[in-house]
């Protein structure tokens, strides 16, 4: 399920080059976005649409079977109606919403999700969170062999903080069919080989 791969810095033409299935989706949330929290400006990151206050607030990704939502800051806002669904394992702050409908979509709770994450942009002396520190996550087998075989990727999974790493093998242990983690595997040692972490990992 590929994401938009847009090669464009403007919101209008992004919205317009996103997958069939999830325009919609996303041109209703982008609206909700505008409407809602107005000051926040758009840009294009990472081939997201993203919204950014002070720094990075939200952002969506447009692919070809669901739209993603993430807030930068996810881990500090609080979501009693459990909108997050994606983000949980890894060790950073972001946080994701996967759907594939909005016909059911919790709307006044993403609202007050939205402007919690405005507040807190907006809030430059809060402390940060106590860091959750997890247990580490083991190296799968498959992944060690490939990069074995690959010594520039090899190094370059080496150079990395265990918190890139781990996002890495996350991405890599959570595909579910042969086909998605082999797709997956290939797309991580060349993003490696080039010194990239896992959000920048399809960066030109």
């Amino acid at each position: 399920m590929d994401c938009s791969r847009a090669k464009t810095r403007d919101p209008d033409e992004w919205l317009e080059l996103t997958p069939a299935f999830s325009r919609p989706l996303a041109t209703q949330v982008r609206e909700w976005i505008q409407r809602w929290e107005p000051d926040l400006e758009e840009t294009i990151k990472w081939n997201m649409l993203c919204f950014t206050g002070r720094k990075l607030v939200c952002g969506m990704s447009a692919c070809q079977r669901h739209l993603g939502i993430t807030f930068f800051r996810g881990t500090e806002l609080p979501d009693p109606a459990r909108l997050f669904n994606q983000g949980q394992e890894t060790n950073t702050m972001i946080l994701s919403i996967r759907r594939t409908t909005l016909h059911d979509f919790h709307r006044d709770a993403f609202r007050s999700l939205l402007r919690a994450a405005v507040r807190l942009d907006a809030e430059p002396a809060l402390p940060p969170p106590p860091k959750v520190k997890r247990e580490p996550r083991p190296m799968p087998d498959f992944f060690a062999v490939a990069l074995q075989k690959d010594k520039r990727a090899a190094a370059g999974f080496a150079s990395f903080a265990p918190t890139y790493q781990r996002e890495y093998i996350v991405w890599l242990t959570t595909a579910k069919r042969e086909e998605t983690r082999e797709k997956r595997l290939a797309e991580t040692l060349r993003a490696l080989a080039a010194g990239r972490k896992w959000l920048d990992r399809k960066s030109a």
